[in-house]
């Protein structure tokens, strides 16, 4: 009998290790990128391309940023002429009267500002962007999430690769407006910022697929169409509509040098909401499009795998949780029968794993310090931690993959916004959007903690450390994630 966890332990911890192959090859794609990045600008330096763009804000519920939202996109130094601004309101709150009166009072500026409402909400934010886009006017569409504060010149940046026609997507890198409010705000803008480096450069450098990450970016409004517009059937249309462009053949670019300002969630359940989101989705749209990339003649051995581990990249989360599960009957085992001996020895060989991640990580946060001391310091608390609450959001995140992976349909819930910066003294506890009650899930990850503790315990026990780093993480990681889970669930400062 025990060799049926031992068997599921293994086929986890392969899937992990060959995760980590794919990004190690991603961080050496990634160093061609800069230097490919380097020749792209170079090339359309001296080239003025002013096409008409339809600038889109989808919105529900933003009274918090709508205002700050629509006064930065109101201000790009874009020619007038050839920008058009869709406030797309799906809004059941005073959104709508602080939203109309500031598109009132950018109309009178003279800027091109309509204001598009909504009260069905069909099709969610997918729903908005498609209704918009039947009556847009510009042949590329900017799209801007409300959280997002895009610089001066961003449309006029991220144009210039349009000239080529066969490009359909442009995507810019996500910057973040309050990364240093809090220890959970530093984490999401570590993990995020070798997404927007090393993942989209390294797949992009290697002519993968990449995706469109929601917001930030700009599509050619005829490769929308081409590939059969915004569909709501997942709950991540951008990457289904990413993915669906560019099995049509139309190429995507990632431009690095391009940032855009936006604001990373600061509360716990905040948090949980947009990576549910963001999980279920990347697993609905491995059932809606895997299949179609791998039984396609027309895309490569290279891509086909990267878009594998690309689309399932979620999968990890499962992964991690049934190692975390039965790494204490695995400790068992090991002290208790000693014809797996070998076996476990030769297991080690997967620990590989955790210095390539090291790398992955590395080499997108080293590239902001001028000192590579100062640069290690910082770099292997923040990856330890980063690390420890990945495993501590991996039980409700796994659920989020699991119900993805089933079919299971929910709606789209989006996540709170809080008009928050770096300055500290700004609360988000009166947001009256905030979700307070605790999930049944928090209640688990508290037991999880528990458990993991027993493992540190077990292994003082058998005088076994191996595992110890790996409990240690996992109930520092469960630990943190349920105790901000339930503190950020009440309402007083």
């Amino acid at each position: 009998m025990e060799l049926i966890p031992i068997i599921i332990y293994g086929i986890a911890l392969l899937f992990i290790f060959c995760y980590s192959l794919i990004q190690i090859q991603l961080v050496i794609k990634y160093k061609r990128y800069k230097k490919q990045q380097k020749l792209r600008l170079a090339e359309h330096s001296t080239v003025n391309f002013e096409p008409k763009v339809t600038v889109q804000l989808p919105l529900f519920n933003e009274k918090y940023v709508t205002e700050r939202l629509i006064d930065c996109v109101a201000a790009l130094d874009y020619p007038k002429n050839k920008l058009e601004i869709q406030v797309l309101d799906d809004s059941t709150d005073e959104t709508i009267e602080i939203t109309k009166a500031k598109v009132e009072e950018i109309q009178k500026l003279g800027i091109d500002i309509i204001y598009l409402h909504r009260t069905d909400r069909s099709g969610y934010k997918a729903g908005a962007l498609a209704e918009g886009t039947k009556i847009a006017k510009g042949d590329f569409i900017a799209i801007f999430d409300a959280d997002f504060l895009p610089e001066k010149d961003f449309i006029h940046r991220m144009v210039q690769p349009f000239q080529d026609e066969k490009v359909g997507m442009v995507q810019s890198r996500w910057e973040h407006i309050n990364e240093r409010y809090s220890m959970l705000t530093k984490l999401q803008a570590f993990g995020l910022d070798a997404h927007f480096t090393v993942e989209q450069g390294g797949r992009n450098a290697g002519h993968h697929f990449i995706n469109f990450n929601g917001t930030a970016g700009i599509w050619r409004k005829s490769a929308i169409a081409d590939a059969g517009g915004w569909q709501s059937d997942t709950l991540t249309e951008d990457l289904d509509l990413s993915y669906r462009a560019q099995l049509k053949g139309w190429k995507f670019i990632f431009l690095e040098e391009v940032g855009a300002p936006a604001e990373l969630p600061a509360v716990m359940n905040a948090l949980k909401t947009q990576q549910f989101r963001w999980n279920k989705g990347a697993a609905e749209c491995v059932r809606k499009n895997l299949g179609k990339v791998l039984r396609s003649k027309n895309i490569d051995f290279g891509t086909k795998m990267n878009a594998i581990f690309h689309l399932m990249n979620s999968a990890v989360f499962i992964c991690i949780i049934i190692l975390a599960l039965l790494s204490i009957p695995m400790l068992n085992i090991k002290n208790n029968f000693e014809e797996y001996k070998t076996l476990f020895l030769a297991a080690s060989v997967f620990l590989i794993t955790l210095p390539i991640l090291a790398l992955f990580y590395w080499t997108s946060m080293s590239r902001n310090y001028a000192s590579k001391t100062k640069a290690i310091f910082h770099f292997v608390f923040l990856f330890l931690m980063f690390l420890a609450v990945s495993m501590g959001l991996s039980l409700h995140n796994a659920m989020a993959v699991l119900e993805g992976y089933m079919g299971k349909k929910s709606a789209f819930i989006r996540t709170p916004k809080f008009n928050l910066s770096n300055d500290k003294s700004k609360k988000w506890r009166t947001n009256v959007y905030l979700r307070r009650k605790i999930n049944p899930i928090t209640i688990l990850e508290v037991l999880f903690a528990a458990y993991f503790f027993g493992g540190i315990l077990l292994g003082f026990h058998y005088e076994d450390y191996g595992l110890m780093p790996f409990h240690a993480m996992l109930f520092l990681g469960f630990g943190y994630v349920s105790f901000y889970s339930i503190s950020h669930s009440f309402k007083t400062e």
